[in-house]
């Protein structure tokens, strides 16, 4: 009997030897899975919301020499602003008009120049890049099926969509996004990533099909945003983040260096990983509105712009529309594009008149039914205020 529990105490060692030695081995993936979970915890959202890459995997990315973003007279803002600011729990918030800031903020403790998590505002940035890739003969044929440049996609939900599917969010593929469902889709795709695994992988993993046939209807599927990607990189031979940096961000001039978070295989997280300034966020918007171009360079064809910021034949949620990863707000006004992202991320853009908002939060309520049409009618109030109609 003594021989056994003695045997028995060696053989628990042994375990508790091992299991600390996987502890060991996965411990980054532990910690990042932990991050996962408290990632908006009221305590702590506002802080990781500014510090992605300490807490997972990240890739850095060159955003050039800065350009200058002038500062123009401090204009007014709408009724209920400041209590709108408090209630999104806005922590930066920059409004240009003609080019120039007229209003800029930094809140609960957050500063000009902390890096703020895009979330799905990282759609709007990877359909920019698509644009240029398109113009130049990389991708010409937006119908093309996205297995000719994604082949591991073959055999999974996405064989028979076409780019020009993924783009509308009319792929056709069954998803689950909601944010507080545990075992729900977009969060066990939280874990893939937090665990060091393959966004591709999981891309190719999907399997469910709705009923609607691919470019029928509108459903919001965010991984459709990172099978854009498999296609970018297949038809290119190279990164998100290069591409990107090349492409866009240099010749805007960042006044930071972003970075993307990454899965474990060094692959960007296009679909909600960008990290830039509130102000870099507000360029995007200005170039944007300027129909592509920015301090006399075409850095997006025109055309593009024009036709990724025009809304798809489906209607989106809540009377939205939407086009190439572009948002178009109910009952659109002539000029309005709009790039949205959780917790509270907008880029807003009125060509008519000539503003740009950009604004980070940390709002953990913003799946609450009147937000988004508070939101969308405090934008446009600001855009009046800041440019009020002539008569």
């Amino acid at each position: 009997m003594r021989k056994f529990f003695k045997r028995l105490g060696w053989g628990l060692l042994l375990f508790l030897v091992v299991l600390a030695a996987v502890g060991l081995w996965k411990r980054e993936q532990l910690m990042r899975l932990m991050a996962v979970n408290s990632l908006f915890s009221e305590d702590r959202i506002v802080h990781n919301f500014s510090h992605m890459d300490q807490l997972f995997l990240s890739a850095p990315m060159d955003g050039g020499t800065p350009s200058a973003l002038p500062l123009g007279d401090d204009a007014p803002m709408p009724d209920g602003f400041d209590t709108w600011l408090a209630e999104r729990s806005v922590t930066g918030l920059v409004v240009l008009h003609d080019g120039q800031i007229v209003h800029e903020q930094y809140r609960l403790g957050t500063a000009q120049d902390d890096p703020r998590i895009s979330w799905s505002v990282a759609k709007s940035a990877l359909s920019l890049l698509l644009g240029t890739l398109v113009a130049d003969g990389t991708i010409p044929d937006l119908d093309a099926p996205v297995t000719q440049y994604a082949p591991a996609l073959r055999g999974s939900a996405y064989d028979g969509a076409t780019i020009r599917n993924v783009l509308r969010m009319s792929s056709g593929v069954a998803f689950n996004e909601d944010y507080l469902d545990f075992w729900s889709d977009i969060n066990r795709m939280g874990r893939v990533l937090a665990l060091g695994g393959s966004m591709d992988g999981f891309a190719a993993g999907q399997t469910a099909r709705r009923p609607a046939a691919p470019g029928s209807d509108w459903h919001y599927v965010s991984i459709d945003t990172h099978v854009i990607g498999m296609v970018i990189r297949g038809a290119t031979g190279r990164s998100i983040p290069d591409l990107l940096s090349e492409r866009i961000f240099q010749p805007l001039g960042l006044d930071r260096d972003p970075y993307y978070v990454t899965d474990g295989e060094g692959v960007a997280f296009v679909l909600g990983g960008l990290n830039l300034t509130t102000r870099d966020y507000a360029r995007i918007g200005q170039m944007v509105l300027q129909e592509g171009a920015w301090q006399g360079q075409q850095i997006v064809p025109a055309d593009w712009i024009a036709e990724s910021t025009a809304p798809g034949p489906h209607q989106a949620e809540f009377g939205t529309g939407y086009g190439y990863q572009w948002w178009l707000p109910p009952d659109a006004r002539p000029g309005e594009a709009w790039a949205r992202g959780v917790y509270g991320q907008n880029i807003w853009i009125d060509r008519t008149r000539g503003v740009v908002i950009a604004v980070n939060s940390a709002d953990r309520l913003f799946e609450e039914p009147p937000v988004m049409p508070q939101n969308v009618a405090m934008f446009r109030a600001i855009a009046e205020t800041v440019s009020p109609p002539t008569n």
